[in-house]
């Protein structure tokens, strides 16, 4: 055995113990002593393996021959060491012999190129080998087309750089388009966190200046590329204006907002309910919203149709379970919106059945429709009668709720009348602060009305926000306006 040191500057000085084999030439077969030191005679023993066999190659040739006698293909390391395991090769054998092979040009290794180093692909080095009977700048070429053709369908280079790769496609298709790309839509392409999206597009702006970034009400970032003409890029801005006032304005978020409290109390109040989820492609997207599907078109929709709310309840041991199909409208709700519902219950796959008399809605399906207010003016008149809307939705087995039904659960609790169901969905950023602030009142009925005061004065600057995009609408509705009576 022997010590040896290694200064390596800063790291410090490193030691490692060495064995080493001693020889000595002998006439004879019997062991010798020489200086304390033991020397036996030669045996086929002392040079075959652990496990009793000799080996007639070394690791080193083995892996050689292998990639030598493969030489049309490319291997990862980790392909390797599986292929030769049963011959001896261990794992770290694989690239230490890959790398002497690479100091002798025999082989081409390809990794990640990630700035000023290369990394290992997820199964390790790519390697192939370089014929040395063709000229040297033939034999790479061929070498890397090998490598290029075994990456086919994985990712060739660091996944920060194939990010910044699809951004900078996702972003010229789209301009080529005449349309804007979002950072969600961005960030559903990569299926990656939110943080390696936006650096990637960080990352992709900083590399590319002809893609540019423009904010729709100051606040929404979206993207476009430089080919896109101002006078498209215009059109475009003012068509995602639009589409951003309906999705995310505020009569979409107190709408989103008036779902979670109709969940809240059902789920607060109903024992055993047991809600359905379902995933859904856009991020973000509440799991408890299910989409079901249609036999036949309703309306503008053709084959799916959204429900806001699904949940079972089982009265007793033996009886049935019920299920409930929730349906929520914020604002005045009239006729056409109830007959809407239960048309979509009743040709819905999952809630329909075919009968003598038609397509009904099945046994054991119970719909619920809640809004803030039933239009009290609607009245229906069925064979010479005239109903009223809530005795209309009860004759089709429909329940109504109201607003004022929520707000009258409060109010036995002990919660002022100044706290209402309506004021905490308007003044909600979103669904979930809207369970959180409803279950901190109901908790603690005698700070409702301060619970409520302080969550207006948290989110000013969301409502700042809805007003500087509803101003927009009104100032482009008055400038239209002066265009046509300018021009007559």
């Amino acid at each position: 055995m022997e010590r040896k040191g290694l200064f390596r500057g800063r790291a410090g000085k490193s030691r490692n113990l060495r064995r080493l084999y001693l020889f000595l030439a002998s006439s004879g077969p019997e062991p010798l002593t020489v200086d304390g030191v033991r020397f036996l005679a030669f045996s086929e023993e002392l040079t075959a393996d652990s496990r009793g066999h000799r080996r007639e190659k070394s690791k080193i040739q083995i892996i050689r021959s292998f990639l030598e006698e493969n030489r049309d293909k490319a291997f990862y390391s980790k392909r390797i060491y599986e292929t030769l395991k049963d011959r001896g090769v261990e794992k770290p054998d694989v690239m230490v012999t890959i790398r002497l092979l690479e100091k002798r040009g025999l082989v081409y290794v390809r990794g990640y190129r990630t700035g000023e180093k290369i990394t290992p692909f997820k199964v390790g080095y790519l390697t192939t080998w370089i014929d040395s009977s063709k000229p040297r700048e033939v034999a790479l070429r061929e070498a890397v087309d090998r490598t290029t053709k075994a990456l086919e369908g994985e990712m060739a280079t660091s996944p920060i750089i194939t990010r910044v790769h699809l951004v900078k496609d996702q972003i010229v298709a789209a301009s080529h388009l005449r349309e804007l790309v979002s950072g969600r839509q961005i960030l559903e392409k990569l299926d990656c966190t939110e943080d390696e999206a936006n650096q990637a597009i960080a990352r992709a702006l900083q590399l590319y200046p002809d893609l540019k970034e423009v904010k729709i009400f100051n606040h929404w970032r979206y993207y476009y590329h430089a080919s896109l003409s101002q006078e498209d890029l215009k059109a475009t801005l003012a068509m995602q204006e639009n589409y951003v006032r309906m999705t995310r304005g505020r009569s979409n978020r107190v709408g989103h907002n008036w779902e979670a409290c109709v969940e809240w109390f059902i789920d607060t109040s109903t024992r055993g309910a047991e809600f359905q989820t379902q995933e859904h492609r856009t991020r973000g997207m509440d799991p408890r919203r299910i989409t079901i599907h249609l036999i036949k078109p309703v309306g503008d929709r053709r084959q799916n149709a959204e429900v806001d709310r699904i949940w079972a309840v089982t009265p007793g041991v033996f009886a049935q379970p019920i299920t409930y199909v929730l349906e929520c409208k914020w604002g005045l709700v009239k006729k056409r919106d109830v007959d809407d519902f239960l048309e979509i219950l009743r040709w819905s796959k999952e809630f329909g059945v075919d009968t003598e008399s038609g397509r009904v809605v099945k046994q054991g399906v119970v719909g619920i429709f809640a809004g803030g207010a039933f239009n009290p003016h609607d009245k229906i008149r069925i064979q010479g009668e005239e109903i009223n809307l809530p005795t209309y939705a009860a004759r089709h087995n429909l329940q109504l709720l109201h607003a004022s039904d929520f707000n009258q659960r409060l109010h036995e609790r002990g919660i002022p009348k100044e706290v209402t169901v309506q004021k905490i969905c308007r003044g909600a950023r979103d669904e979930d602060e809207v369970r959180e602030v409803l279950a901190k009142v109901w908790e603690k009925p005698r700070n409702a009305e301060g619970i409520v005061t302080a969550l207006a004065e948290k989110n000013q600057d969301i409502y700042q926000l809805e007003k500087t995009m509803e101003n927009g609408r009104e100032e482009r509705k008055q400038l239209a306006e002066d265009e046509i009576v300018y021009k007559v």
